[in-house]
C-alpha cells in the first residue's frame, strides 16, 4: 500500500544552518565568559582585604597579656571584641590572616575593634611539623614578644608568623628554628632580649600551660577547630563569610 506523501515540502534553508552555527558560537562565548567571571570572582573572594594596609601601626593601640596568655590588641574603649583561636601550623589560620589580617589591623587602629589572640597547640599539628614541636615553640615565641613588646611589634610578629612565606607546611622536611623565630621577631621590631627569650625557650613551660587552656576555651566556644573566630562572643564562619570583619559595628 502506498503511503500518502505530505503536500508540504520541507526545504532546508542555508540561512537556518548559518544561524544555528552563529547561535552555538554565541552560546559557547557566553559559557566561557561565565566560567572566567566565576574564576575571577572566586580569586577575588580569596584575595587579601585592605591589601597594602599592613599590621597595626597606631601607637594608641595597647597590647595586654590577659589570663591564660591571651593577647589583646586594642585602643581603650573599643566597642567590639573579636576572639581568634589559632595554631601556628594551621594552614587555614594562615589563610585567615592573609585574607583578613590587614582588615582587622585597620579596625584595631581606628578603635572600633579589640582582638584577643588565643594561641592554641593542637597535638596533631605539632606532630605534623618536621621538628615535632614547631607549634609549641612558635607559641612560646609569641609569649616572649607579647610579654616585652608593644602592640605594633606584636601585630607585625603575628602577621609574619602566619605569612605563607614563613609558616611551615604540614609533613614537610623542615620547619622554622628558634633562631628563625627570633629573627622574625627582630624584623618585626623586637629587642635583643626578646630574641634571647625565644632562643632560650624561656616561655616554653608557660606557653604549654596556656595553650592547653586555649584548647579548652576553643572547645567550649563550640568551634569545630582552628581557626575559631567569635565576634562579641558569637561564632562566625570566618573562612567562608568574606564580609564578617566589615560587618562588625
Amino acid at each position: 500500500m502506498s503511503q500518502k506523501k505530505s503536500s508540504v515540502k520541507h526545504t532546508p534553508q542555508p540561512t537556518s544552518s548559518r544561524s544555528t552555527y552563529i547561535l552555538a558560537g554565541v552560546a559557547l562565548v557566553v559559557v566561557v565568559v561565565v566560567v572566567v567571571v566565576a574564576i575571577l570572582w572566586q580569586r577575588g573572594d580569596d584575595a587579601p582585604r585592605n591589601d597594602g594596609y599592613g599590621s597595626v601601626k597606631d601607637p594608641a593601640v595597647v597590647s595586654t597579656v590577659q589570663d591564660g596568655g591571651v593577647v589583646q590588641l586594642g585602643r581603650p574603649g573599643a566597642p567590639d571584641t573579636v576572639d581568634i583561636f589559632e595554631d601556628p601550623m594551621c594552614p587555614f589560620c594562615g589563610q585567615l590572616e592573609t585574607k583578613h589580617g590587614q582588615e582587622l589591623a585597620q579596625k584595631i587602629d581606628d578603635g572600633s575593634v579589640a582582638v584577643r589572640y588565643h594561641m592554641v597547640v593542637l597535638p596533631q599539628l605539632d606532630e605534623a611539623s618536621a621538628s615535632g614541636n614547631y607549634s609549641s615553640r612558635a607559641v612560646a615565641a609569641s609569649h616572649c614578644v607579647a610579654a616585652s613588646e608593644n602592640a605594633i611589634v606584636y601585630s607585625a610578629f603575628h602577621a609574619g608568623l602566619f605569612d605563607s612565606n614563613f609558616q611551615p607546611e604540614e609533613n614537610a622536611d623542615s620547619d622554622r628554628s628558634d633562631s628563625e623565630l627570633a629573627a622574625l621577631a627582630h624584623t618585626s621590631g623586637a629587642s635583643d632580649s626578646t630574641a634571647r627569650c625565644i632562643t632560650s625557650g624561656e616561655k616554653s613551660a608557660e606557653a604549654t600551660t596556656d595553650a592547653a587552656a586555649a584548647r579548652e576555651a576553643l572547645a567550649a566556644s563550640g568551634a569545630q577547630g582552628t581557626p575559631g573566630v567569635l565576634v562579641n562572643g558569637e561564632l562566625v564562619d570566618a573562612l567562608r563569610d568574606s564580609g564578617w570583619v566589615e560587618s562588625i559595628g
